[in-house]
């Protein structure tokens, strides 16, 4: 077997390429293909048919979240490996080989998954109200191990106003940590940096240049380390990032069309999910629409084609030519047109939103809220307002970190949706040139070639999608 080290570099594209020097000569000796994404093109659903070979009707991660029909519940961002159909990589790799051993190092579903090793967020939720940074990790005493060695996990720094090139380093040094410690077949590291400046501030603004060479950076450290051990290298991403200026209230459109309901709590508009005739879930460029009664989705999906922004509402039958049509899906997909991006917003007036909307709380939110990583700029001094109520939780008293804008507008980069062009989409990058064809890499292909990189392949990866 052949070690193989795998770096998803959330949102690195080929058009990014040109400020990421380590990277770019991880290309010249080996090879870049463009990577032929999925659909939705979103964190959890590309990352499921990268490690199962399959399409979201089969492994059934068709979004970051969806519509819970036996709770009438909207959950987003589950944890659980068993949610994901499917046989993984690592198990298909043990198959072949019972000493081949796999760290899975923050991607996604990572909680009781079958792979040797593996490392997630998870915060602790005391009932005082607290949400203490945190990790959770197979086996258990690996979590005192690397925290005891590289600190707390940043979770602050992962996601939220304050998000940066922190908690990639120290997803970058538990892979160091690990490669040396446990020296596993497979390490699949996820590094998550880019993420959010393209959506803060989108890929075409100056700044984002300092942001891909700070990835580059913690790139060139982990392709080095995977070098000195004789290791294969693996670079993908899962999407790329787009300008976007129009954020879609699709939820409200269904409110005022009497569809979607809400309930009156303490003067707050609370979001009924089992109520509402149809709902969206919205989550980035890409919103499963769950509509209660068969007779209405005709209707629903006319009235969200009218909507501006709005580039094309999938029925069943295209549903299936995605590979959607899977009981966890919306009985119809809305699909923002390049420039536009699906709100969660249900609430018409901004005085009566739920208390968590103001708040980063990507579990209570029925849909995905980039405005989360900014803080609200309307706040005259806003590292004032978040001292007063970081003292309020050390004095033990329950405080509301509203510091977060109900203003999308904000936002200027979002995915979800292909990419009109082949250099703002996704891409893999290999040592191992032989194992590609000439083509794209398809998503769903990616499986069989990290096999391919740790086992080696009979033939050209080219000639057998062709067979």
């Amino acid at each position: 077997m052949k070690r193989t080290v795998v770096l998803d570099v959330v949102g690195m594209t080929p058009a990014l390429m040109r400020h990421a020097p380590n990277l770019t000569r991880l290309a010249a000796r080996g090879a870049q293909r463009p990577l032929t994404t999925v659909l939705p093109a979103v964190t959890t659903t590309v990352q499921s048919t990268l490690v199962t070979g399959t399409l979201p009707r089969d492994h059934g991660i068709v979004a970051n979240g969806w519509y819970f029909r036996d709770t009438a519940e909207v959950w987003l961002w589950r944890q659980s490996n068993h949610l994901v159909r499917g046989e993984k990589v690592w198990d298909a790799a043990k198959r072949r080989d019972p000493d081949f051993t796999c760290a899975k190092l923050f991607w996604w579903y990572n909680m009781y998954a079958s792979a040797d090793h593996t490392v997630t967020p998870r915060p602790m939720y005391p009932a005082d109200g607290r949400k203490l940074p945190d990790i959770y990790t197979q086996p258990a005493d690996l979590r005192e191990e690397l925290q005891g060695k590289l600190g707390q996990f940043p979770l602050f720094r992962f996601w939220g106003p304050a998000a940066d090139i922190v908690s990639s380093r120290w997803i970058a040094d538990c892979a160091l940590q690990m490669l040396a410690t446990r020296k596993p077949t497979l390490t699949l590291v996820y590094l998550p940096h880019l993420d959010y400046n393209l959506q803060r501030l989108g890929p075409d603004h100056p700044a984002i240049a300092r942001d891909v060479a700070e990835v580059d950076a913690l790139c060139g450290e982990l392709i080095e380390a995977a070098d000195r051990v004789g290791a294969h290298v693996v670079v993908l991403s899962e999407y790329g990032i787009t300008e976007v200026s129009r954020p879609v209230h699709i939820n409200r459109a269904l409110r005022e069309a009497g569809l979607l309901k809400v309930r009156d709590e303490l003067g707050r508009d609370q979001f009924d999910a089992g109520a509402s005739d149809a709902f969206a879930v919205a989550d980035h460029q890409l919103a499963h629409i769950y509509v209660r009664r068969p007779e209405m989705v005709a209707d629903v999906a006319a009235l969200l084609r009218a909507l501006p922004g709005v580039e094309t509402v999938l029925d069943a039958a295209a549903m299936r030519a995605h590979g959607l049509d899977h009981v966890r899906s919306g009985e119809l997909v809305a699909v923002a047109d390049a420039r536009s991006w699906f709100t969660y917003y249900h609430f018409l007036d901004d005085a009566r939103a739920p208390d968590y909307a103001r708040t980063v709380d990507i579990h209570r939110k029925p849909g995905y809220d980039p405005v989360e990583l900014f803080v609200d700029p309307a706040i005259a001094f806003p590292k004032v307002a978040i001292a007063r109520r970081l003292a309020k939780k050390i004095l033990g008293f329950r405080y509301l970190m509203d510091v977060i804008s109900l203003d999308a507008t904000i936002v200027k980069g979002s995915h979800g949706r292909p990419t009109d062009r082949p250099e703002d989409g996704p891409l893999f990058i290999t040592t191992a040139p032989e194992l590609l064809g000439d083509g794209p890499v398809p998503a769903t292909a990616v499986k069989s070639l990290l096999l391919d990189h740790v086992f080696g392949a009979a033939e050209p990866h080219h000639r057998r999608l062709v067979a």
